[in-house]
């Protein structure tokens, strides 16, 4: 074959391969057979290996190929991939339709889309072709990981049209790719991946593309990133522009004259949503008109012409086979559920929470019952309601023990408790859950002094008190399993460096009765050293706001026992700071912020703040940050999957912030 011929052959295969590819994975009705859309790839592979100077970036050859990257290059979006705030309900719903109908009056549609739980990416395309693709980041500048979405091959390489313009959309991984790849990864051993949003994730980061490739990711497109004059002027119209182009668009979009035409859509995907062979965690809602869409704008981060309705936390059924206890640090026993492996909300679950013996009497839960189980966020999953109707007079009543499973003294109920205690003070069940609080990070903060590398020390009698972790050696360490010499440098300077935490942190760490971190907080900034606070009388102690008398006990028999008085001088023969360092909390309460004496609640998974981070900076300008909904909450900050805090929420007529609407406040 001369170059000439080559060349035609070439472009001709470009054409029809593309056309094949198009039919298969974007129309998914193939017109060819598997074998010969596989020919015509190893003839044109042949044909480029005879020609090189034939092999061109659009070749369906170069979907897979090149070094793998040492890094990911950062790319700045030309326009900001901003979030969508969120609604977890039909009152947040129709509140969102009321501020609509007040900015732009009452002739709109709305369009509504399935929420695809996958990685937002950004395509971009030159002449229609293919040239760069990066992931969102943090809205304003991603990473460019334009090989691995190559791979995909409903992402078209070439458009139908010679346009310049970015596209925007998710990238996720298929059902069936997902249960493939796991039994792939369970034969070779390797840590199997908790869902199909972490898998896809996980491989368009993989700087190899060749993985990502074998992953069998795919895409839906809908949007696009500046209309320009693309003679688009709805969003209707461009998701159908989309398509015409060869990008693959889902087609179960649908136009909305109401609200109530929206909440009916979503009642009926929130039924077909398991019939789907992708995972979807809600539905898009967007005003269709471009130029409204214009007049309503964006706040700090969100656009104010769309939103994202939530589904509920899922509930699925399964059996009870077991009840596990465990000793918490503070000798509590807790009874943990072993259920038959089941999917629920895309994780694999194999326990739930039990809380204690009154609420497994309360249930009527026994051994091999059928239970509803609910998991909301990434909070473990619990047990929901049983389901006596399908007894069958097998089940065994569950008695809880008299003795601790971990020393074998005998459990007390304090008086005004429903939880069952081990008060032994030498329990090394309990000692050794101290110590994995003390090092925990919202405590000291010891980054390589995991639990299990905790219970290895503690096997070992390396460390029975947090003391003790001060004064480990190089060589002790190197004896552990999985402990390198660059593991042990690494871990010995986060011991050191946690030396330097502020108060608050110890004394959370220490983990004495009834102090959670809002009040180490409290008592650093009122007694400014350890010595101050050691010195304190109960009558002291229950003057200062938040420190009750419960509270103002546990502290003083803390601080009597001699067993403590040796563990704080040990601590401060080792270096560990003793000294408040932190802001004034009473100044921030004071400063008029919005956040001032009111009391929040945080719930669901935060996209761009840890937990942690958002409760420091609320704190710092004067809130309580507590665990639990309850009326003297003022406020709620949900993140996304946000569970049974939420609904409490909802019940209560809470106010309820989304992620965007806290960073919103807090850059104030």
């Amino acid at each position: 074959m001369d170059r000439e011929t080559a060349q035609n052959r070439v472009k001709e295969l470009h054409n029809l391969i593309n056309q094949y590819n198009y039919e298969y994975h974007v129309l998914d009705n193939p017109s060819v057979p598997d074998a010969e859309y596989d020919r015509l790839m190893r003839e044109l592979t042949e044909i480029e290996s005879e020609f090189p100077d034939l092999v061109t970036p659009e070749s369906p050859t170069q979907r897979v190929g090149g070094e793998a990257l040492s890094a990911f290059e950062k790319v700045e979006h030309r326009t900001p991939m901003l979030s969508l705030a969120n609604a977890f309900g039909e009152a947040s719903l129709r509140d969102f339709d009321r501020r609509i109908r007040q900015a732009i009056g009452d002739d709109f549609t709305y369009v509504c889309e399935l929420k695809i739980d996958g990685l937002a990416v950004s395509l971009q395309y030159e002449d229609g072709l293919f040239v760069l693709g990066s992931t969102r980041g943090d809205g304003t500048v991603g990473e460019n990981i334009t090989a691995n979405l190559k791979t995909i091959r409903s992402i078209p390489i070439r458009l139908k049209e010679d346009l310049t313009f970015e596209v925007r959309g998710e990238a996720y991984m298929p059902r069936k790719s997902f249960e493939r790849l796991n039994k792939e990864r369970e034969k070779k051993g390797e840590m199997l991946f908790a869902n199909p949003r972490n898998a896809a994730a996980g491989s368009l980061r993989q700087l190899d593309p060749r993985i990502a490739a074998s992953r069998h990711l795919d895409i839906f497109l809908y949007g696009i990133g500046n209309y320009g004059s693309l003679g688009v002027d709805t969003h209707s119209g461009a998701l159908e522009y989309l398509a015409k182009l060869g990008l693959k668009v889902n087609k179960e979009w649908r136009k909305c004259q109401t609200i109530d035409d929206v909440i009916e859509y979503i009642d009926t995907w929130t039924e077909k949503r398991p019939d789907l062979d992708y995972d979807i965690d809600g539905i898009v809602i967007k005003v269709d008109s471009i130029e409204q869409q214009d007049r309503l704008g964006f706040t700090a981060k969100s656009p104010r012409w769309a939103i994202a309705y939530k589904f509920p936390a899922e509930e699925v059924v399964t059996r009870l086979t077991d009840i596990e206890l465990s000793v918490g640090r503070t000798g509590v026993i807790t009874p943990t559920a072993i259920l038959e492996p089941v999917q629920v909300a895309g994780t694999t679950v194999q326990r739930a929470s039990l809380h204690n013996e009154d609420l497994i009497r309360e249930k009527d839960i026994m051994l091999g019952d059928w239970v509803i189980v609910k998991k909301a966020g990434d909070i473990i999953p619990e047990v929901v309601n049983v389901l006596t109707e399908r007894r069958t007079g097998e089940e065994t009543v569950f008695h809880m023990p008299t003795h601790c499973p971990a020393c074998d003294s005998d459990l007390v109920r304090l008086e005004g408790e429903v939880a069952l205690r081990c008060i032994n003070p030498k329990c090394p069940a309990q000692r050794r859950e101290g110590l994995i609080h003390f090092v925990s990070r919202n405590a000291m903060n010891i980054d390589g002094l995991g639990e299990k590398v905790i219970g290895q020390l503690f096997e070992h009698e390396l460390i029975r008190d947090p003391a003790d972790i001060y004064f480990l050696k190089k060589e002790q360490l190197l004896e552990l399993e999985r402990m390198g010499e660059k593991s042990v440098n690494n871990l010995l300077a986060a011991i050191e460096k946690s030396k330097s935490n502020s108060l608050e942190k110890l004394l959370f760490g220490l983990g004495i009765r009834h102090v959670g971190e809002r009040a180490a907080k409290v008592l650093a900034e009122h007694y400014e050293t350890m010595d101050n606070l050691i010195a304190a009388s109960r009558d002291d102690l229950v003057t200062i706001p938040e420190v009750g008398e419960k509270m103002s006990d546990s502290i003083a028999t803390y601080f009597e026992s001699e067993e403590v008085e040796e563990l704080i001088s040990e601590l401060k023969s080792a270096g560990v700071n003793m000294t408040y360092k932190g802001p004034r909390i009473s100044e921030a309460a004071e400063s008029g912020s919005i956040f001032s004496n009111k009391t929040v609640v945080l719930t669901g998974k935060l996209e761009k703040l840890t937990r942690n981070e958002a409760k420091e900076k609320i704190e710092a300008l004067g809130g309580q940050v507590t665990g639990s909904v309850s009326k003297k909450t003022d406020l709620v900050i949900a993140g996304e999957d946000a569970g049974s805090k939420l609904t409490k929420a909802q019940e209560l007529n809470i106010e309820i912030w989304d992620e965007e609407k806290l960073l919103e406040e807090l850059n104030r």
